[in-house]
């Protein structure tokens, strides 16, 4: 209960509003310039999956990975490349071989001091010939051994090892005369080590390098 004084010559007014409680719309309104970006930045945050949902937004979906390719990772130009160099090679190595082998038993025939030796019957183009093309059969070999089979690398050098050992002993047993079939075991030998050493060589060295 308050009392009015009757003497009081504004007791009949009602106070004046003050500043505070008269301009509440004002205050409501009102923002602090310091946290101005911080509450509009908020609210527009909080507004914006609504947003995206009225526009129809749909989230991404998850890229499928593709299955792993079956086969060697090699550049298949580079292999091809290598596998012809290495048939190449072969068949330098075993025509060289095939007339050096020629040209000393040309000498010794020619003395007549230890008779007469036949060691290599064919021509040394047609052993440059085999070379060349046994490299590619063995490239393919290879090729189809990474594709089938779980450890390629051991089974190409089982194979391979093993024709070669054949090539080399066979002809020793099998031939009339010592010397063609000596003959015969040194150009077999040298037509199968490049094969057997440089198609594993150059499979490994046209691998795809990822990046």
């Amino acid at each position: 209960m308050t009392y009015n004084d009757p003497r009081d010559p504004y007791r009949d007014q009602q106070p004046p509003q003050t500043r505070a409680y008269s301009r509440q719309d004002d205050y409501s309104s009102y923002q602090d310039p310091r946290t101005a970006g911080y509450e509009q930045g908020y609210t527009q945050g909080y507004d914006r999956p609504q947003q995206y949902d009225d526009q129809g937004y749909q989230p991404q979906q998850p890229e499928r990975r593709k299955p792993p390719r079956r086969g060697p990772d090699v550049d298949p130009l580079t292999f091809c490349g290598g596998v012809l160099m290495t048939g190449v090679v072969t068949g330098l190595a075993a025509w060289l071989a095939a007339w050096i082998i020629r040209a000393i038993t040309q000498k010794v025939n020619d003395s007549g001091k230890l008779g007469i030796w036949n060691p290599i019957a064919q021509d040394p183009l047609w052993f440059a010939l085999t070379g060349f093309v046994l490299a590619l059969v063995a490239g393919a070999l290879w090729y189809l051994l990474q594709i089938g089979t779980p450890a390629p690398d051991q089974f190409y050098r089982w194979i391979v090892g093993l024709l070669v050992a054949a090539a080399v002993i066979l002809p020793l047993f099998l031939s009339a005369e010592i010397s063609s079939g000596i003959g015969s075991a040194i150009m077999d030998f040298i037509i199968g080590m490049p094969i057997l050493t440089l198609i594993p060589t150059m499979g490994r060295a046209s691998a795809n390098r990822r990046r």
